[in-house]
């Protein structure tokens, strides 16, 4: 495969070194707790995805339409995230509430 053949693994390659980015923390800190680690990950996540979605300076900019209010940037980050954690292999767990029972 020539390079410009070669697929785009910018999403991959960051998702693996934000979950890397995890395992360090925790594993140099020993009383870091998990949850406060994944939460500061996914602040941080999400304060970049924000930022990334900022609409131009054009009022009327029909490629910003999508983007252009606070809501709607709520609105489309609210859809990914469930996307993502749809498709996670860690969205169901065997310890759920009620596993077993559909």
């Amino acid at each position: 495969m020539t390079a410009i053949e070669q697929p785009d693994t910018t999403f991959d390659d960051t998702a693996r070194q934000t979950v890397e980015l995890g395992n360090r923390v925790l594993d140099q800190d020993g009383a870091a707790d998990s949850w406060e680690v994944a939460s500061g990950l996914l602040a941080g996540a999400v304060q970049f995805w924000l930022f990334s979605r900022q609409p131009c300076d054009d009022p009327f900019c029909e490629a910003c339409a999508e983007v252009s209010t606070a809501q709607r940037r709520l609105k489309m980050l609210l859809e990914e995230v469930q996307e993502l954690a749809e498709t996670s292999d860690y969205f169901e767990s065997v310890r759920d509430a009620g596993a077993g029972t559909h």
